[in-house]
């Protein structure tokens, strides 16, 4: 770039901050989070390649290269780990993907404003639970001899069940209450899409005589794709960071074998033993394949629809 337009590009920026400097003012606290609690803690990840001392500190700690990530990769229950990771995410991502697409469908169909904002507010209220308080609500729930659920089949004749000892329970129960509890909130950026959709193409298709069905299909699903492009893109992106509190607290050892996960295998490894290299190596394997599927996620949507992050 020519010093006169360089000149000229840092005049026309000047006068836009000076501008618009409240817009840049409210920019600032967010970049600041993003560049304290995620970007500077980046160069700690160095911590995987070496042998963690307390006393000498991250940066003095010696070089003992690929060790760790052997040691992960040798270890017997590698692939137990990363099979109920896969497992336990994609069921998550396959039951709880389409779900707040369809209530946000069917809300956008609701034409008495007060019932559309009681469901709203039904369906919306369970995000702000607390994970602590929702485990504590599934295992009062699913409590083998005074849980509501074992008095229900108790009533009907059947046999009391230890649901979250059996390990084979442990991924339902896990997804379809996290679904109720983030469904209507996950349903709110497409309502908000379903807002953007040009008027005009629901004459048109109220003249054509299209039915509702018809109206959903080719009018509101093409209208919000982009959006459900890109919010399947960040699901699939970070399909391998499945949520560590709630797997933790519902864990016990009867579910262990299904509910033990790559994040709650880097807690126990890195806190609760003090092998802090070990565990970064670990989170950083997590983290490289995030990012591996992210950007191959992502090269096939903008191949397929046009519609991607970048």
């Amino acid at each position: 770039m020519l010093p006169g337009a360089r000149r000229g590009t840092l005049e026309l920026a000047g006068k836009s901050v000076k501008k618009h400097w409240q817009l840049y003012l409210l920019v600032i606290p967010p970049l600041l989070f993003f560049l304290i609690f995620k970007y500077v803690p980046m160069a700690n990840a160095v911590l995987a390649f070496k042998d963690y001392n307390v006393i000498k500190g991250i940066w003095g700690s010696p070089w003992v290269g690929l060790k760790y990530f052997q040691m992960f990769f040798e270890n017997p229950i590698f692939w137990t780990l990363v099979r109920n990771t896969l497992l336990l995410s994609f069921y998550q991502l396959l039951a709880g993907f389409p779900i707040p697409i369809l209530l946000a469908l069917m809300l956008n169909e609701i034409r008495n404003g007060r019932f559309k904002r009681f469901v709203q507010l039904v369906t919306f209220a369970p995000y702000f639970i607390s994970t602590v308080v929702m485990v504590s609500i599934i295992m009062l729930f699913l409590a083998p001899r005074l849980g509501f659920v074992n008095i229900a089949l108790q009533y009907f004749g059947f046999a009391p069940i230890n649901f979250l000892g059996e390990p084979d329970m442990f991924r339902s129960i896990y997804v379809w209450s996290d679904i109720w509890q983030t469904a209507g909130y996950s349903a709110v950026i497409y309502l908000a899409a379903l807002a953007g959709i040009d008027p005009t193409l629901y004459e048109a298709a109220k003249v054509d005589g299209a039915s509702r069905f018809q109206k959903i299909w080719h009018v509101d699903l093409p209208g919000i794709l982009p959006t459900i492009t890109i919010i399947l893109i960040l699901n699939v992106g970070s399909i391998m960071s499945i949520g560590f509190e709630k797997i933790y607290l519902l864990q016990n050892s009867l579910n262990l074998p299904k509910s033990e996960v790559i994040a709650t295998y880097v807690y126990s490894m890195g806190l609760l033993n003090a092998n802090y290299s070990f565990a970064t190596a670990v989170g950083l394997i997590n983290s490289v394949i995030n990012l591996m599927l992210l950007v191959a996620v992502n090269s096939f949507a903008k191949r397929i629809s046009n519609n991607s992050i970048w």
